[in-house]
Protein backbone atom coordinates (compact mmCIF):
# COMPACT_ATOMS: atom_id res chain seq x y z
CA UNK A 1 0.00 0.00 0.00
CA UNK A 2 2.80 2.06 1.18
CA UNK A 3 4.21 1.62 -2.34
CA UNK A 4 1.61 2.72 -4.45
CA UNK A 5 1.25 5.68 -2.25
CA UNK A 6 4.71 6.87 -3.39
CA UNK A 7 4.07 5.78 -7.04
CA UNK A 8 1.10 7.92 -6.93
CA UNK A 9 3.19 10.45 -5.35
CA UNK A 10 5.91 10.28 -8.04
CA UNK A 11 3.95 10.10 -10.97
CA UNK A 12 2.03 13.28 -9.98
CA UNK A 13 5.26 14.69 -9.41
CA UNK A 14 6.24 13.68 -12.94
CA UNK A 15 3.17 15.29 -14.35
CA UNK A 16 3.87 18.43 -12.74
CA UNK A 17 7.60 19.28 -13.77
CA UNK A 18 6.49 18.10 -17.13
CA UNK A 19 3.81 20.29 -17.67
CA UNK A 20 5.98 22.66 -16.58
CA UNK A 21 8.73 21.95 -18.78
CA UNK A 22 6.41 22.24 -21.70
CA UNK A 23 5.27 25.53 -20.54
CA UNK A 24 9.23 26.77 -20.63
CA UNK A 25 9.69 25.24 -23.98
CA UNK A 26 6.77 26.68 -25.60
CA UNK A 27 5.46 29.67 -24.26
CA UNK A 28 6.48 32.89 -26.07
CA UNK A 29 5.78 35.51 -23.52
CA UNK A 30 8.38 35.57 -20.10
CA UNK A 31 4.79 36.19 -18.24
CA UNK A 32 2.81 33.42 -19.28
CA UNK A 33 5.09 30.88 -18.94
CA UNK A 34 6.01 31.87 -15.71
CA UNK A 35 2.56 31.97 -14.91
CA UNK A 36 2.03 28.43 -16.32
CA UNK A 37 5.31 26.89 -14.38
CA UNK A 38 4.38 28.38 -10.95
CA UNK A 39 0.63 27.15 -11.69
CA UNK A 40 1.84 23.51 -12.43
CA UNK A 41 4.18 23.19 -9.59
CA UNK A 42 2.22 24.99 -6.86
CA UNK A 43 -0.81 22.69 -7.39
CA UNK A 44 0.42 19.74 -8.66
CA UNK A 45 -2.78 18.00 -9.70
CA UNK A 46 -4.89 20.70 -10.73
CA UNK A 47 -2.30 22.94 -12.57
CA UNK A 48 -1.36 20.54 -15.21
CA UNK A 49 -5.17 19.53 -15.75
CA UNK A 50 -5.47 23.49 -16.17
CA UNK A 51 -2.51 23.67 -18.46
CA UNK A 52 -3.67 20.88 -20.78
CA UNK A 53 -7.65 22.36 -21.67
CA UNK A 54 -6.46 25.77 -21.59
CA UNK A 55 -2.31 26.08 -21.91
CA UNK A 56 -1.82 24.28 -24.64
CA UNK A 57 -2.21 26.97 -27.52
CA UNK A 58 -0.41 25.64 -30.57
CA UNK A 59 -0.98 23.41 -33.17
CA UNK A 60 0.33 22.06 -36.81
CA UNK A 61 -2.19 22.82 -39.52
CA UNK A 62 -1.86 22.21 -43.03
CA UNK A 63 1.21 23.17 -43.54
CA UNK A 64 3.18 20.81 -41.67
CA UNK A 65 0.66 18.00 -40.44
CA UNK A 66 -0.96 17.44 -43.56
CA UNK A 67 1.06 18.34 -47.16
CA UNK A 68 4.35 19.04 -45.63
CA UNK A 69 4.81 22.14 -47.33
CA UNK A 70 5.60 25.69 -44.96
CA UNK A 71 3.93 28.63 -45.58
CA UNK A 72 4.86 31.98 -45.99
CA UNK A 73 7.33 33.68 -48.66
CA UNK A 74 9.42 36.31 -49.44
CA UNK A 75 8.68 40.22 -49.78
CA UNK A 76 8.17 41.34 -53.31
CA UNK A 77 10.51 42.96 -54.77
CA UNK A 78 10.02 46.89 -55.00
CA UNK A 79 8.98 47.07 -58.92
CA UNK A 80 6.58 43.96 -58.47
CA UNK A 81 4.34 46.13 -56.25
CA UNK A 82 1.43 47.77 -58.07
CA UNK A 83 2.14 51.12 -59.33
CA UNK A 84 -1.17 52.26 -56.95
CA UNK A 85 -0.38 51.90 -53.73
CA UNK A 86 1.00 55.08 -52.64
CA UNK A 87 4.51 55.78 -51.55
CA UNK A 88 3.67 55.36 -48.01
CA UNK A 89 2.47 52.24 -48.08
CA UNK A 90 4.99 50.62 -50.03
CA UNK A 91 7.16 49.12 -47.30
CA UNK A 92 3.63 47.81 -45.90
CA UNK A 93 2.51 46.22 -48.98
CA UNK A 94 6.12 44.64 -48.85
CA UNK A 95 5.93 43.73 -45.20
CA UNK A 96 2.25 42.01 -45.79
CA UNK A 97 4.00 39.92 -48.48
CA UNK A 98 6.27 38.60 -46.68
CA UNK A 99 4.13 37.89 -43.86
CA UNK A 100 1.43 36.46 -45.90
CA UNK A 101 2.91 34.69 -48.87
CA UNK A 102 -0.08 35.89 -51.09
CA UNK A 103 0.29 38.11 -53.85
CA UNK A 104 -1.86 41.28 -53.96
CA UNK A 105 -5.11 40.83 -55.82
CA UNK A 106 -5.55 43.13 -58.89
CA UNK A 107 -9.34 44.01 -59.72
CA UNK A 108 -11.64 43.74 -56.76
CA UNK A 109 -14.71 45.09 -55.66
CA UNK A 110 -15.38 45.52 -51.92
CA UNK A 111 -18.60 47.13 -50.46
CA UNK A 112 -19.83 46.98 -46.69
CA UNK A 113 -23.30 45.68 -45.78
CA UNK A 114 -23.98 47.19 -42.21
CA UNK A 115 -25.94 44.92 -40.30
CA UNK A 116 -27.78 41.59 -40.78
CA UNK A 117 -30.64 43.39 -42.45
CA UNK A 118 -28.06 44.33 -45.34
CA UNK A 119 -26.04 41.34 -44.73
CA UNK A 120 -28.19 38.26 -44.64
CA UNK A 121 -29.98 39.39 -47.83
CA UNK A 122 -27.08 39.63 -50.04
CA UNK A 123 -25.41 36.44 -49.00
CA UNK A 124 -28.81 34.71 -49.25
CA UNK A 125 -29.05 35.38 -52.49
CA UNK A 126 -25.30 34.85 -53.47
CA UNK A 127 -25.62 31.47 -52.10
CA UNK A 128 -29.57 30.60 -54.16
CA UNK A 129 -27.53 31.95 -57.77
CA UNK A 130 -24.94 29.35 -56.96
CA UNK A 131 -24.06 27.36 -60.42
CA UNK A 132 -21.20 25.27 -58.81
CA UNK A 133 -19.98 25.56 -55.18
CA UNK A 134 -20.86 27.00 -51.72
CA UNK A 135 -18.35 26.84 -48.82
CA UNK A 136 -19.47 28.61 -45.82
CA UNK A 137 -17.33 28.57 -42.71
CA UNK A 138 -18.58 30.66 -39.60
CA UNK A 139 -18.11 30.82 -35.57
CA UNK A 140 -22.03 31.25 -34.48
CA UNK A 141 -24.67 29.46 -36.46
CA UNK A 142 -27.78 30.35 -34.59
CA UNK A 143 -31.13 27.93 -35.12
CA UNK A 144 -33.34 31.22 -34.74
CA UNK A 145 -35.09 32.48 -37.80
CA UNK A 146 -32.33 33.93 -39.43
CA UNK A 147 -30.48 30.87 -39.11
CA UNK A 148 -33.05 28.74 -41.02
CA UNK A 149 -33.28 30.55 -43.82
CA UNK A 150 -30.08 29.94 -44.18
CA UNK A 151 -30.63 26.30 -43.90
CA UNK A 152 -33.29 26.50 -46.42
CA UNK A 153 -30.80 28.08 -49.13
CA UNK A 154 -28.27 25.82 -48.58
CA UNK A 155 -30.10 22.51 -49.06
CA UNK A 156 -32.10 24.09 -52.38
CA UNK A 157 -28.75 25.08 -53.54
CA UNK A 158 -27.38 20.83 -52.33
CA UNK A 159 -30.31 19.64 -53.88
CA UNK A 160 -30.11 21.34 -57.21
CA UNK A 161 -26.11 19.84 -58.03
CA UNK A 162 -24.41 22.61 -56.16
CA UNK A 163 -20.90 21.68 -53.98
CA UNK A 164 -22.47 22.86 -50.59
CA UNK A 165 -20.22 22.77 -47.45
CA UNK A 166 -20.56 23.85 -43.85
CA UNK A 167 -17.55 23.96 -41.66
CA UNK A 168 -19.02 25.49 -37.90
CA UNK A 169 -16.52 26.15 -34.86
CA UNK A 170 -16.75 22.95 -33.11
CA UNK A 171 -17.06 25.51 -29.37
CA UNK A 172 -19.42 27.93 -31.57
CA UNK A 173 -22.10 25.69 -32.52
CA UNK A 174 -23.03 25.84 -28.54
CA UNK A 175 -24.30 28.91 -28.94
CA UNK A 176 -27.58 27.74 -30.03
CA UNK A 177 -30.07 24.91 -29.77
CA UNK A 178 -30.63 23.07 -31.04
CA UNK A 179 -27.55 22.85 -32.64
CA UNK A 180 -27.32 24.04 -36.70
CA UNK A 181 -25.52 20.85 -37.67
CA UNK A 182 -28.50 18.85 -37.33
CA UNK A 183 -30.56 20.85 -39.06
CA UNK A 184 -28.36 20.89 -41.87
CA UNK A 185 -27.89 17.14 -42.01
CA UNK A 186 -31.14 16.45 -41.84
CA UNK A 187 -31.12 17.94 -45.43
CA UNK A 188 -28.35 16.58 -46.99
CA UNK A 189 -26.08 19.36 -46.38
CA UNK A 190 -22.37 18.06 -45.30
CA UNK A 191 -20.83 19.30 -42.27
CA UNK A 192 -17.82 19.27 -40.42
CA UNK A 193 -16.67 20.32 -37.12
CA UNK A 194 -13.15 22.24 -36.57
CA UNK A 195 -11.86 20.93 -33.36
CA UNK A 196 -15.21 20.11 -31.25
CA UNK A 197 -14.16 19.75 -27.52
CA UNK A 198 -14.71 16.31 -26.06
CA UNK A 199 -14.55 14.93 -22.97
CA UNK A 200 -13.45 10.91 -24.21
CA UNK A 201 -11.16 11.03 -25.64
CA UNK A 202 -10.41 14.42 -23.59
CA UNK A 203 -9.21 17.63 -25.84
CA UNK A 204 -6.91 20.07 -25.01
CA UNK A 205 -7.74 22.51 -27.60
CA UNK A 206 -10.60 23.92 -25.81
CA UNK A 207 -9.15 27.61 -26.74
CA UNK A 208 -7.60 26.98 -30.37
CA UNK A 209 -11.10 28.21 -32.37
CA UNK A 210 -12.10 28.89 -35.78
CA UNK A 211 -13.46 32.52 -35.17
CA UNK A 212 -13.22 32.87 -39.06
CA UNK A 213 -16.62 33.85 -41.08
CA UNK A 214 -16.63 32.88 -44.50
CA UNK A 215 -18.98 32.72 -47.43
CA UNK A 216 -17.26 31.99 -50.38
CA UNK A 217 -19.15 31.20 -53.96
CA UNK A 218 -18.37 30.08 -57.49
CA UNK A 219 -15.10 31.17 -56.58
CA UNK A 220 -16.51 34.99 -57.74
CA UNK A 221 -18.30 36.47 -54.84
CA UNK A 222 -17.04 35.77 -51.23
CA UNK A 223 -18.35 37.50 -48.10
CA UNK A 224 -16.28 37.99 -44.64
CA UNK A 225 -16.23 40.58 -41.99
CA UNK A 226 -16.87 39.52 -38.13
CA UNK A 227 -21.04 38.90 -38.51
CA UNK A 228 -22.11 35.78 -37.18
CA UNK A 229 -25.25 34.15 -38.31
CA UNK A 230 -28.55 34.62 -36.09
CA UNK A 231 -31.32 36.92 -35.29
CA UNK A 232 -29.10 38.86 -32.93
CA UNK A 233 -27.93 40.79 -35.68
CA UNK A 234 -30.52 42.04 -36.49
CA UNK A 235 -30.98 45.40 -34.76
CA UNK A 236 -33.87 46.84 -36.28
CA UNK A 237 -36.43 44.20 -35.86
CA UNK A 238 -39.42 44.92 -33.85
CA UNK A 239 -38.58 44.40 -29.96
CA UNK A 240 -35.08 43.86 -30.35
CA UNK A 241 -33.25 45.01 -27.09
CA UNK A 242 -30.01 43.67 -27.52
CA UNK A 243 -28.98 43.89 -31.32
CA UNK A 244 -25.55 43.33 -31.78
CA UNK A 245 -24.17 46.41 -34.27
CA UNK A 246 -22.04 44.53 -37.13
CA UNK A 247 -20.67 45.32 -40.64
CA UNK A 248 -19.62 42.74 -42.95
CA UNK A 249 -18.50 42.90 -46.20
CA UNK A 250 -19.43 41.61 -50.01
CA UNK A 251 -15.89 41.10 -52.30
CA UNK A 252 -16.20 40.59 -55.94
CA UNK A 253 -13.06 39.75 -57.98
CA UNK A 254 -10.25 37.57 -57.75
CA UNK A 255 -10.08 37.59 -54.19
CA UNK A 256 -12.75 35.39 -53.79
CA UNK A 257 -10.24 32.56 -54.99
CA UNK A 258 -8.00 33.28 -52.03
CA UNK A 259 -10.48 33.18 -49.57
CA UNK A 260 -11.68 30.01 -51.13
CA UNK A 261 -8.61 28.27 -50.53
CA UNK A 262 -8.21 29.51 -47.15
CA UNK A 263 -11.73 27.30 -46.73
CA UNK A 264 -10.60 24.45 -48.32
CA UNK A 265 -7.05 24.64 -46.23
CA UNK A 266 -9.38 24.38 -43.12
CA UNK A 267 -11.56 21.85 -44.67
CA UNK A 268 -8.68 19.64 -45.06
CA UNK A 269 -7.50 19.81 -42.05
CA UNK A 270 -10.93 18.80 -40.66
CA UNK A 271 -11.96 16.26 -43.01
CA UNK A 272 -8.44 14.96 -43.92
CA UNK A 273 -9.87 15.42 -47.56
CA UNK A 274 -8.98 18.23 -50.01
CA UNK A 275 -11.75 18.03 -52.66
CA UNK A 276 -10.75 20.65 -55.55
CA UNK A 277 -13.52 22.95 -56.25
CA UNK A 278 -15.43 22.86 -59.51
CA UNK A 279 -14.39 25.92 -61.97
CA UNK A 280 -16.83 27.10 -64.31
CA UNK A 281 -14.93 30.49 -65.54
CA UNK A 282 -12.02 32.20 -63.36
CA UNK A 283 -12.80 34.81 -61.28
CA UNK A 284 -13.19 37.88 -63.26
CA UNK A 285 -12.04 41.46 -62.47
CA UNK A 286 -15.11 43.94 -60.39
CA UNK A 287 -13.70 46.59 -59.69
CA UNK A 288 -10.29 48.49 -58.92
CA UNK A 289 -9.38 47.56 -55.33
CA UNK A 290 -6.34 46.00 -54.52
CA UNK A 291 -6.89 43.29 -51.65
CA UNK A 292 -5.16 40.47 -50.21
CA UNK A 293 -5.82 37.57 -47.30
CA UNK A 294 -4.49 37.69 -44.36
CA UNK A 295 -4.26 34.84 -41.76
CA UNK A 296 -3.51 35.09 -38.15
CA UNK A 297 -4.13 31.52 -35.86
CA UNK A 298 -1.88 29.93 -33.20
CA UNK A 299 0.17 27.77 -35.85
CA UNK A 300 2.47 28.72 -38.33
CA UNK A 301 0.44 32.00 -38.67
CA UNK A 302 0.99 32.99 -35.19
CA UNK A 303 2.11 36.59 -34.70
CA UNK A 304 1.75 37.31 -38.48
CA UNK A 305 -1.18 39.91 -37.97
CA UNK A 306 0.62 41.68 -34.94
CA UNK A 307 3.70 42.36 -37.63
CA UNK A 308 0.93 44.02 -40.36
CA UNK A 309 -0.82 45.51 -37.82
CA UNK A 310 2.19 47.39 -36.44
CA UNK A 311 3.84 48.49 -39.59
CA UNK A 312 0.59 49.59 -40.81
CA UNK A 313 0.73 52.37 -37.38
CA UNK A 314 4.15 53.04 -38.47
CA UNK A 315 3.20 54.08 -42.04
CA UNK A 316 0.58 56.70 -40.76
CA UNK A 317 0.76 60.15 -41.37
CA UNK A 318 -2.00 61.78 -40.94
CA UNK A 319 -4.83 59.38 -39.06
CA UNK A 320 -5.38 55.98 -37.54
CA UNK A 321 -8.63 54.88 -36.93
CA UNK A 322 -9.39 51.83 -35.12
CA UNK A 323 -12.74 50.07 -34.15
CA UNK A 324 -12.93 46.93 -32.28
CA UNK A 325 -15.65 45.49 -29.70
CA UNK A 326 -12.52 43.72 -27.51
CA UNK A 327 -9.00 45.89 -27.12
CA UNK A 328 -6.00 44.11 -25.68
CA UNK A 329 -3.48 45.05 -28.20
CA UNK A 330 -0.60 43.30 -27.90
CA UNK A 331 2.87 45.58 -26.60
CA UNK A 332 4.39 45.86 -29.98
CA UNK A 333 1.08 47.64 -31.50
CA UNK A 334 0.57 49.86 -28.05
CA UNK A 335 3.96 51.21 -28.28
CA UNK A 336 3.39 51.66 -31.91
CA UNK A 337 -0.09 53.57 -31.31
CA UNK A 338 1.79 55.90 -28.51
CA UNK A 339 4.41 56.68 -30.91
CA UNK A 340 2.00 57.70 -33.92
CA UNK A 341 0.06 59.64 -31.37
CA UNK A 342 3.66 61.54 -29.97
CA UNK A 343 4.74 62.44 -33.71
CA UNK A 344 1.42 64.17 -34.36
CA UNK A 345 -0.75 61.64 -36.15
CA UNK A 346 -3.93 61.48 -34.79
CA UNK A 347 -5.23 57.67 -33.69
CA UNK A 348 -9.26 57.10 -32.82
CA UNK A 349 -9.76 54.50 -30.79
CA UNK A 350 -13.57 53.31 -30.87
CA UNK A 351 -14.99 51.05 -28.79
CA UNK A 352 -18.19 49.44 -27.56
CA UNK A 353 -19.56 51.43 -24.08
CA UNK A 354 -21.46 48.28 -23.35
CA UNK A 355 -19.61 44.79 -23.76
CA UNK A 356 -21.46 41.75 -23.61
CA UNK A 357 -18.27 40.36 -22.15
CA UNK A 358 -17.75 42.45 -18.94
CA UNK A 359 -14.05 41.28 -17.79
CA UNK A 360 -12.86 42.43 -21.58
CA UNK A 361 -14.39 45.79 -20.67
CA UNK A 362 -13.03 45.38 -17.19
CA UNK A 363 -9.48 44.51 -18.07
CA UNK A 364 -9.41 47.00 -21.26
CA UNK A 365 -10.02 49.37 -18.57
CA UNK A 366 -7.12 48.81 -16.74
CA UNK A 367 -4.65 49.71 -19.93
CA UNK A 368 -6.23 52.69 -20.97
CA UNK A 369 -4.10 54.77 -19.64
CA UNK A 370 -1.56 54.09 -20.96
CA UNK A 371 -2.48 55.18 -24.66
CA UNK A 372 -4.37 58.19 -23.07
CA UNK A 373 -1.58 59.60 -21.41
CA UNK A 374 -0.03 60.22 -24.62
CA UNK A 375 -2.31 61.54 -26.86
CA UNK A 376 -4.29 58.79 -28.15
CA UNK A 377 -8.14 59.39 -28.32
CA UNK A 378 -10.40 56.45 -26.76
CA UNK A 379 -14.28 56.84 -27.04
CA UNK A 380 -17.10 55.07 -25.85
CA UNK A 381 -19.88 53.98 -28.37
CA UNK A 382 -23.97 54.16 -26.65
CA UNK A 383 -26.62 52.15 -27.18
CA UNK A 384 -26.45 48.33 -28.43
CA UNK A 385 -23.13 46.51 -28.10
CA UNK A 386 -21.24 47.24 -31.20
CA UNK A 387 -19.22 44.04 -32.71
CA UNK A 388 -17.83 46.11 -35.93
CA UNK A 389 -13.93 45.65 -36.60
CA UNK A 390 -12.25 48.24 -38.62
CA UNK A 391 -8.62 49.49 -39.18
CA UNK A 392 -7.82 52.22 -41.36
CA UNK A 393 -4.89 54.18 -42.06
CA UNK A 394 -5.01 57.63 -43.51
CA UNK A 395 -7.91 56.50 -45.67
CA UNK A 396 -5.61 54.56 -47.99
CA UNK A 397 -5.09 51.32 -45.93
CA UNK A 398 -8.02 49.41 -44.40
CA UNK A 399 -8.18 46.13 -42.97
CA UNK A 400 -11.68 44.41 -42.25
CA UNK A 401 -12.14 40.64 -41.17
CA UNK A 402 -12.98 38.54 -38.11
CA UNK A 403 -10.07 39.49 -35.64
CA UNK A 404 -10.46 41.57 -32.60
CA UNK A 405 -7.20 43.25 -31.18
CA UNK A 406 -7.17 41.01 -28.13
CA UNK A 407 -5.25 38.28 -26.79
CA UNK A 408 -7.88 35.28 -27.69
CA UNK A 409 -8.04 36.89 -31.73
CA UNK A 410 -4.32 37.38 -31.85
CA UNK A 411 -2.54 34.18 -30.04
CA UNK A 412 -5.42 31.70 -29.82
CA UNK A 413 -8.06 32.14 -33.05
CA UNK A 414 -7.73 31.10 -36.07
CA UNK A 415 -8.71 34.12 -38.14
CA UNK A 416 -8.93 35.77 -41.70
CA UNK A 417 -8.17 39.52 -42.55
CA UNK A 418 -8.39 41.40 -45.92
CA UNK A 419 -6.13 43.81 -46.14
CA UNK A 420 -7.64 46.32 -48.69
CA UNK A 421 -5.34 49.48 -50.41
CA UNK A 422 -8.11 51.62 -52.20
CA UNK A 423 -8.77 55.29 -51.50
CA UNK A 424 -12.15 54.96 -51.95
CA UNK A 425 -13.14 52.54 -49.65
CA UNK A 426 -10.72 53.73 -47.46
CA UNK A 427 -12.65 56.65 -47.00
CA UNK A 428 -15.44 55.31 -46.53
CA UNK A 429 -14.91 53.00 -43.74
CA UNK A 430 -12.72 56.14 -41.92
CA UNK A 431 -16.28 58.08 -42.74
CA UNK A 432 -18.31 55.27 -40.69
CA UNK A 433 -15.79 55.28 -37.83
CA UNK A 434 -15.72 58.87 -37.49
CA UNK A 435 -19.65 58.93 -37.60
CA UNK A 436 -19.64 56.17 -34.66
CA UNK A 437 -17.31 58.63 -32.60
CA UNK A 438 -18.89 62.02 -32.96
CA UNK A 439 -21.87 59.97 -31.24
CA UNK A 440 -19.55 58.70 -28.55
CA UNK A 441 -18.13 59.81 -25.03
CA UNK A 442 -14.46 60.67 -25.39
CA UNK A 443 -12.28 58.56 -22.15
CA UNK A 444 -10.30 60.98 -20.24
CA UNK A 445 -7.10 60.50 -18.04
CA UNK A 446 -8.74 62.08 -15.15
CA UNK A 447 -12.25 59.06 -15.54
CA UNK A 448 -9.56 56.41 -15.43
CA UNK A 449 -7.58 57.80 -12.52
CA UNK A 450 -10.36 58.37 -10.56
CA UNK A 451 -11.94 55.21 -10.67
CA UNK A 452 -12.54 53.74 -6.85
CA UNK A 453 -10.78 51.42 -5.27
CA UNK A 454 -12.75 48.42 -5.74
CA UNK A 455 -13.60 48.81 -9.54
CA UNK A 456 -9.69 49.56 -9.85
CA UNK A 457 -8.73 45.98 -7.93
CA UNK A 458 -11.70 44.67 -10.46
CA UNK A 459 -10.00 45.74 -13.90
CA UNK A 460 -6.47 44.96 -12.91
CA UNK A 461 -7.44 41.78 -11.72
CA UNK A 462 -9.07 40.67 -15.34
CA UNK A 463 -6.38 42.07 -16.85
CA UNK A 464 -4.08 40.20 -14.85
CA UNK A 465 -5.78 36.78 -16.79
CA UNK A 466 -5.93 37.90 -19.81
CA UNK A 467 -2.56 36.29 -21.19
CA UNK A 468 -3.89 32.84 -20.05
CA UNK A 469 -7.07 32.87 -21.56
Amino acid sequence: MQTLQWLSVAAILLISTGSALHALLNKREPAAAFGWIAFCLLFPVVGPIFYYFFGINRIRTRALQLRGELTGGEPDPQDRLPERIPAAFRTQAQISSAVAGRPISHGNDIESLIGGEAAYPAMIDAIENARDQVFLSTYIFESNESGQQFVEALAAARDRGVDVRVLLDGAGEWYSWPRIRHALRRRGVPVARFLPPRLVPPSPLINLRNHRKLLVVDGQTAFTGGMNIGDRHLVNRPGSKEGIRDIHFHLRGPLAEQLEGVFLDDWEFVTRRRDGPRRSEPAAEAGDALCRVLLDGPNEDLNRLTMVLVGAVAAARDHVAIMTPYFLPPRELVAALQAAAVRGTRVDIVLPGHNNLPFMHWATRNMLWELVKWGVRVYYQSGSFDHSKLFVVDGQYTQVGSANLDPRSLRLNFEVVVEVYDTRFGEAMAEHIENCRRASRRVTLAELDERPLLPRIRDALAWLFTPYL
